[in-house]
């Protein structure tokens, strides 16, 4: 990863750098988020059980609505979490591959993804046949950075 006191940066367009600890560390706190979303959407009876004997008749009524629209919500942030974390898992064994490979510019596309070597075969066509061209990055990686405002020009 670029340092920020470093100046390793690259130029636009030269591509980015990821540091898979990095994104390996979101995983764990999703996955943990994701229990207990889940938690909420199913056991949101258990939670206005707490409501019942505590509670004046609007309050326990608004509570219980509140409880059953959030654990709705909930369990649809853990099931779009599930996906999200899936998708990183994908993404952080296609960076590596990428790297151990020496692809330039990797970016994980589902297309670039796909075209990266697969078992004893796969590699048998990437050493013998030929590489694929893989998409660039983003036009929004090529554009020139602004400057960074925090940096002191000496």
């Amino acid at each position: 990863m670029y340092g920020r006191q470093s100046g390793d940066y690259p130029t636009p367009g030269e591509g980015y750098r990821v540091e898979i600890a990095s994104v390996r560390k979101m995983i764990d706190p999703l996955e943990e988020s994701v229990v207990a979303a889940r938690s909420v959407k199913n056991h949101k009876d258990r939670l206005s059980a707490h409501l019942q004997g505590n509670a004046t008749f609007e309050i326990l009524d608004s509570g219980k609505t509140f409880l059953s629209a959030w654990g709705f919500g909930m369990g649809q942030v853990a099931d779009h979490a599930d996906d999200v974390v899936a998708r990183l898992h994908e993404v952080i064994a296609a960076y590596i591959l990428a790297d151990l490979l020496a692809v330039q510019n990797f970016s994980p596309t589902p297309d670039n993804i796909s075209k990266l070597p697969v078992g004893d075969a796969g590699m048998w066509t990437w050493e013998n046949v030929g590489k694929p061209t893989f998409d660039p990055p983003k036009k929004y990686l090529q554009e020139e950075w602004p400057p960074d405002p925090t940096e002191v020009s000496t």
